[in-house]
């Protein structure tokens, strides 16, 4: 039996955070729905989920309704139930540590400052799941980064965060058919930004 892979987008709910920096991952996954025809409407687990396959892998595609600092609450039981090793989790989340239209992929490691993250270890009991790390950048000013994630791109960034989740999503699919060491030699050397 062909092993499932989870695909999770991180995010917070509700129509006052669609368009935010936090969100960048409910977008990739809106992304592969929407070019696999995956419909996300079951409503599970804490999060709204969506079966199908992305290429020859069977996928579960995932974005948690607990806020991302409680990210762990849906997706740990989401793992344990459909039976998904930690190895065959992907998790795509927004990265300050990234400029806007980089991104970055990563097996396994620590949160690096990321709530999301830090929950999401907590929940599965370890870290080791993959990353798409999806560049929201830093701010500019005094706003601390607290504040910086829950704003909306700039207007000037709207055409840079489209490709860059239209690429984040390529990745994705590379992963999923290559494994994430033949991902990585794609899509961590590209020096778009």
């Amino acid at each position: 039996m062909e092993e499932t892979w989870l695909v999770v987008g991180l995010g917070n709910p509700g129509d006052s955070y669609r368009k935010t920096r936090h969100n960048v991952g409910f977008g990739v996954v809106d992304e592969l729905a929407s070019r696999h025809a995956v419909s996300l409407k079951t409503k599970r687990f804490r999060a709204v989920l969506g079966k199908g396959r992305i290429g020859s892998a069977p996928v579960l595609l995932a974005k948690p309704q607990t806020y991302m600092n409680r990210s762990g609450d849906s997706v740990g039981p989401m793992a344990g139930w459909h039976r998904i090793s930690t190895e065959r989790i992907l998790v795509v989340h927004d990265d300050l540590d990234l400029p806007v239209g980089r991104l970055k992929l990563k097996a396994g490691g620590g949160h690096g400052g990321h709530n999301g993250l830090r929950d999401l270890k907590r929940g599965l009991g370890n870290g080791e799941f993959l990353r798409v790390r999806v560049g929201i950048g830093r701010p500019h000013g005094p706003d601390d980064a607290h504040d910086h994630v829950l704003t909306s791109f700039r207007p000037d960034e709207h055409e840079t965060v489209s490709t860059m989740i239209e690429r984040a999503a390529d990745a994705a699919e590379d992963i999923l058919a290559d494994g994430i060491r033949a991902a990585m030699n794609v899509h961590n050397t590209r020096g778009e930004s």
